[in-house]
């Protein structure tokens, strides 16, 4: 509660000094102040549920990867694995790339050299899948002017262990064609740890265990593409990135196993060698139809994820000796290919008419041996999965005096099959599902609106988690996928009040079938299973405000969220549900001789959710000092999670089963960057003719 309140009275001063009326300056001030303006950009723009940051343009650029760049922006958080984000209040986002759907392995794919902004839309439009009621948007760097230009960077980043990030980017920009590829080498050495205790009242069992893991990780990330101008309407592009990964690490865990009161002392040594790669290439075509005056999109995509793994368990019982007790091999391959058009036309009365269809199909397979040598046992088993994914939406929108309107209605088939082996299926769904969508905008006067919207949304699982696959932690305790996952259906209604670049929203949601951490106990094999499951409902509330201010040389961007979220489940302990504070506050100073001052910090009160709490409140802040030496040479100096306070707590009783889990992050960082780029930049005739930024957004 103390950090909260020093941050609230920050934000409270703030806006104090943003308020006040302008007081005679001398003559030192008048000349930073016009040095300011020359350049000036806004890092955070804010409108109708719409925030974009600028990455081209300000200190988010030296971000190490673009999980890290995400990990800085306003509401969004990171999974303690790096494998998932979510929004808060809102869930996990729908995320694209430019105008294509993508994944977290997309965005890990994608170098930040490449990035010009990343958008955040709270409330989505029928353009975009109904997954998600959040779409998270990296609008990509395309050239103006002709040129060659290459640039080389590189990053020492010091946490527990040293971590190296080295990349060059080129591209090349001939009138109507642009060429761009980028390659990264990453040497990263990863620390990760997390402790859990739980009891099984009626097996008698009390236990805990403590692991924690050094993982060396080269990586390599690769990317290409090329856009083609083929009118001042039309043009062609191909972009393909891969990320290869390997992860070669030991797990040590620690556990103390009580069982009818006789207690089972246990170390688990795990030797792993993973290897993950992604690959992920995309065309897209847009035409402008002159004689209707209405512009078409196509676009298709095919991504590739496959993952290896190899185990060898040993277990030292009671501090005897180490016996190896299985070897684990696993492999996962998912295949994934879409295809989208997209047709829009503006009438004359500035109604626009929108309408698409989307065709999606995923095909998945698991392969599972493993050795058990105490039993003298071997199983093995290939489960395979198909997804198939159709939809089409229509959405109308328009002006009628002070009244802007959107109404749009989006369509999807979904049909799923999952079997293992050559058995009969053991997974298959087919369901269809409607999802309206309606926005109304007020404008009271120039300065402020009033917005009302209504949305329907649906979340599915990832490939991953309803495929077989499981991970072991020690002799009483896996962790498992699920196969029987049903995605979960999202109402939403909202209002919301716009000043300026200022606004206050008000969400009220409910959500079937919400997806969560679930326990299982099998009292033949002994062996506890942790996995997610679909649980009964969970609604709430979300009041956010969005308050960014300008004062002299310094701009900041403040949001504050109060939650209130209530899950569900007859299987599940139901504890009370209290609103929590979600808080950010991002600063930014710029001073003489190009020198910026990037300040961020936010938190989080303690959660409770029902069925959840997490008991650890969280308040983190980053310092980064960017200097630009001249149009070629930028250095900046990251200071990140200066307080270490990155410690995820969550507590939940299910299935009669207790248990309270820590989850440690590695993000006390000092990072030292450095960034070169050399090239020509000539001014052309086709410079000269606008490039609309928002012609390839087909809606």
């Amino acid at each position: 509660m103390k950090n909260t309140f020093a941050l609230l009275v920050t934000l409270l001063i703030s806006a104090f000094c943003a308020a006040q009326n302008e007081i005679e300056q001398d003559t030192v001030t008048k000349k930073l102040e016009e040095i300011e303006i020359k350049g000036k950009e806004k890092v955070f723009k804010n409108k109708s549920g719409i925030t974009k940051i600028d990455v081209a343009n300000s200190v988010f650029k030296s971000a190490n990867n673009v999980v890290d760049l995400l990990s800085r922006l306003p509401n969004v958080q990171i999974s303690p694995d790096k494998e998932s984000v979510t929004v808060v209040g809102k869930g996990n986002p729908l995320l694209y790339i430019d105008n294509q759907k993508a994944s977290m392995n997309d965005f890990n794919a994608l170098s930040v050299d490449d990035i010009k902004s990343i958008e955040i839309l709270k409330n989505p439009d029928s353009k975009y899948e109904a997954e998600g009621k959040v779409v998270i948007r990296i609008i990509r760097k395309w050239s103006k002017t002709d040129q060659f230009k290459v640039g080389v960077s590189e990053t020492m980043s010091f946490k527990k262990r040293f971590n190296n990030y080295f990349g060059i980017s080129s591209s090349f920009k001939k009138k109507r064609l642009e060429l761009k590829t980028n390659f990264n080498y990453n040497a990263l050495n990863i620390w990760e740890r997390h402790d859990m205790s739980y009891q099984i009242p009626e097996a008698t069992i009390s236990s805990n265990y403590d692991v924690e893991a050094y993982t060396k990780r080269p990586q390599f990330i690769i990317g290409g593409g090329l856009f083609y101008k083929i009118n001042d309407d039309d043009y062609f592009s191909f972009n393909a990135n891969a990320k290869l990964q390997k992860d070669i690490f030991g797990i040590n865990t620690k556990t103390l196993n009580i069982e009818n009161q006789s207690e089972t002392k246990n170390v688990t040594a795990s030797d792993n060698d993973d290897t993950r790669n992604f690959i992920n290439s995309y065309v897209n075509y847009s035409k402008k139809i002159k004689f209707i005056d209405a512009h078409f999109f196509t676009g298709i995509q095919y991504s590739n994820f496959s993952k290896n793994m190899n185990t060898i368990v040993q277990n030292n019982e009671n501090n005897s000796q180490f016996i190896v007790t299985q070897n684990r091999r696993q492999e996962f391959d998912v295949s994934v290919f879409s295809a989208r058009t997209d047709f829009e036309k503006v009438f004359k009365n500035e109604m626009k008419l929108e309408m698409g269809t989307v065709f999606l199909d995923a095909d998945a397979e698991t392969r599972l041996n493993v050795i058990d040598y105490v039993n003298s046992e071997q199983n093995s088993s290939d489960y395979s999965f198909n997804e198939m994914n159709i939809s089409g939406y229509s959405q109308l929108s328009g002006k009628a005096k002070k009244i802007e309107y959107y109404v749009g209605l989006r369509i999807e088939n979904t049909d799923i099959k999952g079997k293992y082996d050559d058995s009969t299926l053991a997974v298959k769904k087919n369901y269809t599902h409607f999802f309206p969508k309606l926005e109304i905008s007020v404008s009271i006067d120039s300065s402020k609106s009033l917005i009302l919207n209504y949305s329907k949304s649906i979340a599915r699982p990832n490939y991953s988690k309803t495929n077989q696959g499981t991970t072991y932690i020690n002799p009483y305790f896996i962790y498992s996928s699920n196969i029987n996952l049903n995605p979960a259906i999202s109402n939403e209604i909202g209002a919301g009040f716009q000043w300026k670049d200022k606004s206050v929203n008000v969400i009220y949601y409910n959500i079937s079938d919400p997806v969560y951490a679930n326990f299982s106990y099998n009292d033949q094999s002994n062996i506890l299973t942790y996995n997610e499951k679909n649980f009964n409902q969970a609604s709430g509330v979300n009041v956010d405000f969005t308050l960014p201010f300008t004062y002299k040389i310094w701009t900041m961007n403040n949001n504050l969220s109060f939650v209130l979220n209530k899950i569900k489940d007859e299987q599940a302990v139901q504890n009370e549900s209290k609103p929590y504070l979600y808080y950010y506050s991002n600063n930014m100073f710029t001073l003489p001789k190009k020198y910026t001052i990037s300040i961020t910090a936010w938190g989080m009160t303690n959660q409770k959710e029902g069925v959840f709490r997490i008991n650890q409140p969280r308040f983190l802040m980053d310092v980064a000092i960017s200097k630009t030496f001249s149009e070629n040479w930028e250095c900046t100096l990251n200071f990140n999670d200066i307080f270490r306070s990155s410690i995820y707590q969550q507590n939940f009783t299910i299935n009669n089963i207790s248990s309270r889990a820590n989850y440690f992050m590695d993000a006390r960082e000092i990072a030292f960057g450095v960034k070169y780029s050399f090239g020509k930049i000539t001014k052309s005739e086709f410079r000269e003719k606008v490039i609309d930024e928002n012609a390839n957004r087909i809606k």
